[in-house]
């Protein structure tokens, strides 16, 4: 080869590679991994679901219905509203029903009389997958709410304590029997085994995620920090009812988690559990404060391609934010070093909160007087989860000290949240911890 074909070709290779790296290059990906349709209780079609998500911006979405995977023939009957308060409660008829046929039509659109009674068969996710999916646009990944709950009936004379444990098992391949026992730590361990051994079993990428753990305050931190194989719990959840801010006798779920990451980290020799934002989506017609709706909470993955293996490797490195309306521009945890930057809206200020726990935390703790009917929740340290520092702006970084266990960074706006599900919400956003070395 001569020397002026040498050069060209020379040439192309140096303008192809950089083309070539930059298609491999990780992007962010937006997705929701906890969300109902009518297949358990939420209150529209799975149709109908995911094109709000999808024409919404997101990149995908796990419908995860309560003890069930979206599979088999099912039918539902066409009821209209009912009023249940100051709620109204759609199911698969009226307004509801009409919106669907108006949309997909005949024949995707099916119904019969069972003994005078009106139905309509919901669609399976591989009947409707194929309408949605696109390569790196958008993906539909198959998940299931495992909804147990623990009954403590040990203590003679006294009527039984009981309390949810809800777990999302995202991308499974076979439904999992909810779990019971006499205590959360138990059902939890249970179910993430059973998610661990089907991903062992089949070789498909999944994993399990303990769902609002303040909901009716059935699981508690001694529980949780406990479970072994679990990666992920809720920090948000979109719900109303899921109490993520705890209350004078009960943590906080933020709180929760500094507490969770302090002892998994250091005496239980645990790897860290990172922080997800969900919707837990019901409620698609009403959209207001008190009402269970889509779009309150999510997790941006970075993620060199849009499929379950990327996304969730990418997810088990801890290499994503967890959000409620703030964008991320960059997210860099190098060496010791926890750097943030905001994709800042204009008008909007934001304040870049960097918490974290020393190494030698006071681990001394007390019972909070008990909710009558629930179990109490014990107070901890001030030193477990406090600001080590604080920046007003859009760019912020902090490098870990000598004695610090961990950092992550809180964005708090000042922008209010659009359909919030509490008063007074503003926009956040959480990164998942950079840990010292030396942890396990």
């Amino acid at each position: 080869m001569s020397l002026p074909v040498r050069l060209l070709v020379a040439g192309i290779l140096l303008l192809v590679l950089p083309l070539a790296q930059a298609a491999d290059a990780p992007r962010w990906w937006k997705g929701n991994l906890h969300t109902h349709t009518l297949w358990s209780d939420g209150d529209d079609y799975p149709e109908m679901v995911v094109e709000w998500y999808k024409s919404s911006g997101y990149h995908f979405l796990a419908l995860s219905d309560h003890n069930v995977l979206l599979e088999g023939t099912k039918w539902v009957e066409l009821l209209g509203p009912t009023r249940r308060g100051p709620r109204v409660d759609y199911r698969a008829g009226g307004m509801v029903f009409e919106r669907y046929l108006a949309r997909f039509g005949r024949p995707w659109v099916e119904t019969r009389e069972v003994e005078g009674q009106p139905e309509v068969r919901l669609k399976a996710l591989h009947e409707f997958r194929s309408i949605f999916e696109e390569a790196d646009k958008f993906l539909l990944l198959p998940a299931e709410e495992i909804t147990g709950r623990w009954t403590d009936d040990s203590v003679a004379g006294q009527p039984p304590l009981s309390g949810p444990v809800h777990l999302g098992a995202i991308n499974v391949r076979e439904p999992i029997e909810p779990r019971t026992g006499r205590d959360a730590l138990s059902i939890m361990q249970d179910a993430v085994n059973a998610v661990l051994a089907q991903r062992e079993r089949t070789g498909q990428p999944m994993f399990p995620h303990l769902n609002h753990p303040n909901y009716r305050w059935g699981v508690t931190p001694e529980e949780l920090m406990r479970v072994q194989g679990e990666k992920f719990f809720e920090i948000y959840n979109g719900h109303s009812g899921v109490r993520n801010a705890g209350d004078a006798t009960h943590l906080s779920t933020e709180k929760m988690w500094d507490v969770v990451l302090a002892h998994r980290l250091t005496e239980l020799k645990l790897e860290p559990m990172f922080g997800i934002a969900t919707d837990d989506a019901h409620h698609y017609h009403t959209i207001q404060l008190g009402q269970e709706n889509a779009g309150r909470g999510w997790v941006v993955v970075r993620a060199a391609s849009l499929t379950p293996e990327a996304l969730i490797a990418a997810m088990e490195a801890g290499d994503f934010y967890a959000s409620t309306g703030v964008t991320l521009a960059q997210v860099s945890r190098e060496g010791a070093t926890l750097t943030v930057e905001v994709r800042a809206e204009a008008g909007v200020d934001y304040t870049i909160q960097f918490v974290g726990t020393p190494r030698d935390f006071d681990r001394r703790s007390e019972l909070m007087p008990a909710v009558p009917g629930t179990r109490p929740h014990r107070r901890y340290s001030d030193e477990v989860g406090r600001v080590l520092a604080e920046v007003k702006g859009a760019l912020a970084s902090y490098t870990l000290r000598a004695g610090d266990l961990y950092v992550r960074a809180k964005i708090v706006s000042t922008k209010p949240k659009p359909n919030a599900s509490s008063p007074d919400e503003v926009e956040c956003a959480w990164t998942q911890p950079l840990v010292a070395s030396g942890g396990p």
